[in-house]
């Protein structure tokens, strides 16, 4: 064993599991809620297993853009900003470049920047927003950690 993560609800939350691949990938995940009641709807239940596949499936390397080590995105700006000089490409436009391509590894590495596994036009958080307003309710994704086995 590698490492063992516990969480405990606080206020509010609810933490939620899922198993995938006949165990090989699991997930630990914590939702909150404003409101008392709306960790036992159906539709909060549902949101919490759904966005537990979606880091099973897509395995996000964090929960927002300030978990992101910026060394690896200082790292892929310059790879980046590289190729794009040696295309020969003006210093005022690789910037433009830049701020794009940036903006797309978020989209990519980030839970809440994702595009939902099961709706991919709305971004995780978007989707979370969504339940929570049905709900009438704020619901945020407290954390999460995943597991591989062989990993």
């Amino acid at each position: 064993i590698k490492r063992i993560v516990r969480f405990d609800a606080e206020g509010n939350g609810a933490v939620s599991s899922y198993i995938h691949m006949g165990g090989k990938v699991g997930v630990l995940l914590e939702l909150s809620a404003e409101k008392a009641e709306t960790k036992d709807s159906d539709a909060f239940k549902e949101l919490s297993r759904d966005i537990c596949l979606h880091i099973a499936a897509l395995n996000p390397a964090g929960l927002t853009r300030d978990d992101l080590d910026a060394t690896t995105i200082e790292e892929e700006n310059e790879i980046n900003r590289k190729q794009l000089e040696a295309e020969g490409k003006p210093a005022e436009i690789i910037d433009k470049i830049l701020i794009g391509k940036i903006n797309k590894y978020f989209s990519e590495s980030c839970l809440v920047d994702q595009a939902f596994v099961k709706d991919d036009k709305v971004s995780v958080k978007k989707h979370v927003a969504a339940v929570g307003k049905e709900l009438g309710d704020t619901i945020s994704i407290a954390r999460y950690a995943r597991f591989n086995i062989g990993a």
